[in-house]
């Protein structure tokens, strides 16, 4: 018993660890652009997936469901701000985070498939039953996400971006993606809505500056 446990311990916390060691110090030495960060990112996210024992449940019924009806309400909700010209102000002030490719590339393949797909993957689908299974449900509820938020450490160093803030935003995401996976039963539900805020996001913005640059 005590060394199924200690197997248990030991995967829960390799999944922790070798996200945050592969996302804040390994990729970031190899100097890729951003086709082959995205590359880069899917294959480590299927590597720990396959290794580690995913439990990814992409068919859920439940998680199409609720994924669909969230994504339209924060559909609805960036289309409505963009129509505000205080936040057209803001958005189109605010630093210029293209990456160096079309914004439709950026749109279509590297926000699904480069963060929205292999961080589920990672946090939700392995990370979350792992420390789930070795701690429970509630210990898991708070390490995961922060594991999420720590991720996110050496892209808001690189961003110019306030690293405490960012970790404390993530990590707050991570707790509405880790529900979002258990309640639904699979990372469905979340991967919609993580990809639905960020492409969100790069639309309203990039529309914003877009506006500002015809004067309107």
């Amino acid at each position: 018993m005590s060394v199924r446990r200690s197997g248990r311990h030991a995967k829960a916390a390799a999944a922790v660890l070798l996200p945050l060691a592969w996302n804040n110090r390994l990729l970031p030495a190899l100097g890729l652009g951003i086709r082959g960060r995205t590359a880069a990112h899917l294959t480590f996210a299927l590597g720990c997936a396959t290794a580690l024992g995913a439990h990814p449940n992409w068919l859920s019924p439940r998680g199409f469901r609720a994924g669909l009806l969230i994504s339209a309400v924060v559909a609805a909700g960036s289309a409505a701000a963009l129509t505000c010209p205080r936040t057209r102000a803001a958005l189109a002030a605010a630093p210029d985070r293209t990456p160096e490719v079309r914004t439709a590339e950026w749109i279509a393949v590297h926000i699904p498939l480069g963060t929205a797909l292999p961080e589920e993957l990672i946090f939700r689908a392995t990370l979350d039953p792992l420390l789930t299974t070795a701690l429970g449900p509630r210990p898991a509820l708070l390490i995961g996400p922060l594991t999420f938020g720590l991720w996110h450490i050496h892209s808001a160093r690189a961003a110019g971006d306030p690293i405490l803030p960012t970790i404390a935003a993530t990590t707050a995401a991570g707790v509405v993606f880790s529900s979002l996976y258990r309640r639904t039963a699979g990372a469905v539900a979340p991967t919609l809505v993580h990809l639905t805020l960020n492409t969100a996001g790069a639309v309203i913005t990039t529309s914003a500056r877009k506006r500002a640059r015809r004067g309107r």
